[in-house]
């Protein structure tokens, strides 16, 4: 079976649902962040995850807006780093493990996180010569 090829002519509507995904993504987070604890520990790590999960969809955006092949190319590698980035921040991030609803939306902002991290991987490889 050959593989389709993704092709930068194609409606960007097609690919309209991961906008909503990652702006899903990026108000999940700062309702996760809402419970987190507040300690100094966690303060630079909050305020580095809010900025790069918002980063991953605005930078989707960007791409779907793009002026070329490489510019698209260059906006997707963003949106795959910033979401790497989210990631590590959701790892350092220190949460109350007795509290189920903060556990429970941070294994599910990580699972997400590596999701998209997944699928930005994946335009890059089609996009890419």
């Amino acid at each position: 079976m050959k593989k389709k090829n993704f092709e930068l002519n194609e409606e960007p509507a097609k690919y309209f649902n991961l906008e909503d995904r990652t702006l899903k993504y990026a108000k999940d987070t700062l309702a996760f962040l809402k419970k987190v604890n507040r300690s100094i520990e966690n303060q630079e790590f909050i305020k580095q995850l809010a900025r790069s999960s918002s980063s991953v969809g605005a930078n989707y955006i960007e791409a779907n807006n793009y002026l070329g092949k490489k510019d698209f190319a260059h906006r997707i590698g963003i949106c795959k780093k910033e979401a790497k980035e989210s990631g590590y921040w959701l790892k350092l991030i220190d949460i109350d493990n007795k509290k189920e609803d903060i556990l429970g939306m941070h294994q599910s902002l990580l699972k997400e996180t590596n999701e998209l991290v997944l699928i930005f991987a994946a335009i890059l490889r089609k996009v890419k010569p």
